[in-house]
């Protein structure tokens, strides 16, 4: 609770970064995007940034008295407690409470993590045996990780298998205790002091790089509302208190509005299309991309998914990810956004040529190649649109 007390500036006094303000409202509107990894040097305004986003965070359902915070509309991702009454046939009492920004400390030991059992008790109370860890505070909240290069390996282990499965898994001495770990990672660290672990990097769904670009009349607000509120901090909140409700407005429509956005089938092959044709690693990237895609098009008050929304999804989704097995590095925002106009282009007109259930020929090239500059080194790829030739059989 003590992020909660925390007087922080408001959300929307915040000069410049509006890249990053964006990445963390969508997470807010959909926590399904997963996160968001903020790199840049000290001094940019990543923590405050950060900090001040849990005034707009929205409210979640969670079980009343549960340890936890299990949601009660979610029976496949339930503790051991509320698991076993509804096997009982009990009905979940349900409550809403607003999400949370919780901080995980570089000092902070894996049984403060993890949780924490003392093994006598579990043999004869079961799970109450377990001290709940800051994953389990986690859950259905947004778990905050400063500095989270410098992060400890067998932390960082522990950070990624929860990530991965939205479980917790406590082990010892041959007993096992599991509890959903379900939460919106956010990390911000410094690149001059290190670099972060492939796997961890990957974890992290969006990346914005911040940088002290500011403008001198940027530089001199930022300075004046600083002061302002240093000065007195609950006079310069109740200044900025239209412009806050207003943003939770906005994030709460979006949120209802959500569910009623669509991806056309021309747009989501375009993202498929842009990320084979960049040579992204995995799948997760476009994955990624139509969620966030999805989730700007509701913030902005639409219900289906246009190429601004994929363009500002791809830029936010990929200016991290490595190409090519590693070989490649993450592309340019300029190889981004002309990899997805593209795409879109050959996607809408491949639309009207054939109906969506119509099974192209396997020897079909359709689709974006990009060639020369950042994306076709080694010659994989012709120009977009175009159909490369077809290799020659080998005589016999």
């Amino acid at each position: 609770m003590g992020e909660l007390k925390r007087k922080t500036l408001p959300f929307t006094s915040l000069v410049g970064l509006e890249r990053l303000k964006l990445a963390l409202i969508l997470n807010g509107i959909n926590p399904l995007i997963g996160g968001v990894l903020v790199s840049g040097p000290k001094g940019t305004g990543k923590t405050t940034v950060v900090r001040a986003l849990a005034d707009l965070l929205p409210e979640v359902e969670v079980v009343d008295g549960c340890r936890f915070g299990c949601n009660p509309n979610h029976h496949d991702l339930l503790c051991e407690e509320c698991s076993a009454s509804v096997e009982a046939g009990k009905k979940l009492k349900a409550r809403t409470r607003k999400m949370r920004v919780i901080n995980l400390p570089l000092s902070t030991t894996e049984d403060r993590l993890i949780g924490a059992l003392d093994i006598e008790r579990v043999l004869q109370e079961g799970i109450q045996a377990l001290r709940p860890g800051i994953l389990a505070e986690a859950h259905q909240n947004v778990l905050y990780v400063d500095e989270v290069n410098l992060l400890p390996d067998h932390l960082v282990d522990d950070l990624l298998d929860a990530a991965a499965t939205k479980i917790n898994v406590i082990e010892r001495e041959g007993i096992s205790i599991a509890h959903p770990a379900d939460f919106v990672l956010i990390g911000t660290m410094n690149p001059e002091e290190g670099e972060i672990r492939p796997q961890l990097l990957d974890r992290f769904p969006l990346h914005v790089a911040v940088g002290s670009n500011h403008t001198i009349d940027d530089r001199m607000e930022l300075v004046r509302r600083n002061l302002e509120f240093e000065d007195d901090p609950d006079e310069f909140r109740k200044v900025w208190e239209n412009e806050q409700i207003q943003l939770r407005e906005k994030i709460s429509s979006a949120k209802e509005l959500l569910p009623q956005v669509i991806l056309p089938e021309s747009n989501l092959r375009a993202i498929a299309m842009a990320c084979d044709a960049l040579e992204v690693d995995g799948v997760r990237p476009d994955i990624i991309i139509s969620k966030a895609a999805i989730t700007n098009a509701a913030l902005e008050g639409r219900t289906e998914v246009s190429l601004e929304d994929m363009k500002m999804a791809s830029q936010l989704a990929l200016s991290h990810r490595t190409r090519r097995g590693g070989l490649l590095e993450p592309p340019l925002p300029d190889d981004v956004d002309q990899a997805i106009t593209k795409a879109a282009e050959v996607a809408k007109k491949s639309g009207q040529r054939k109906s969506p259930t119509e099974v192209p020929p396997d020897d079909d090239k359709s689709g974006p190649r990009v060639s020369g500059g950042r994306f076709g080194r080694g010659g994989r790829f012709g120009q977009y649109g175009k159909q490369e030739g077809k290799k020659k059989r080998p005589k016999e």
